[in-house]
């Protein structure tokens, strides 16, 4: 029985130290703008936002399974299409990845349990 319980403590232990890794990227458009059509590609998997308004944020939680860079694609006000790839995501990452979007371009700032803080 005290064997039984030994064992219990252990699963119980190794499950408590268990959590997700997960990156939360943020999207802000700084510009004094409507920002649309925003698709963001990262490890393995894509999110979207339809528009996104002067000033506003949107974010989204990831899990990456593979590396890869962040890519964004978006249309300004004007109608043209642009392309940000920011940095890479890997498989275990956790943190946060905020993207600043203007009109023609982004800038990334970054705080990952792997690669330290970036602001």
């Amino acid at each position: 029985m005290k064997s039984l319980r030994t064992v219990a403590l252990i699963v119980v232990i190794a499950l408590a130290g268990c959590r997700a890794h997960v990156v939360k990227i943020s999207l802000t458009n700084t510009s004094s703008q409507p920002i649309s059509t925003i698709i963001v590609d990262y490890p393995t998997a894509t999110f979207g936002k339809d528009t996104l308004a002067p000033r506003e944020t949107y974010f989204s939680l990831v899990k990456p399974v593979d590396k890869e860079p962040i890519k964004v694609r978006f249309t300004d006000a004007q109608g043209v299409s642009h392309t940000y790839e920011s940095i890479s995501l890997e498989q275990g990452d956790d943190g946060s990845v905020d993207i600043k979007l203007t009109q023609t371009s982004a800038d990334t700032g970054f705080d990952l349990a792997r690669l330290g803080k970036k602001k």
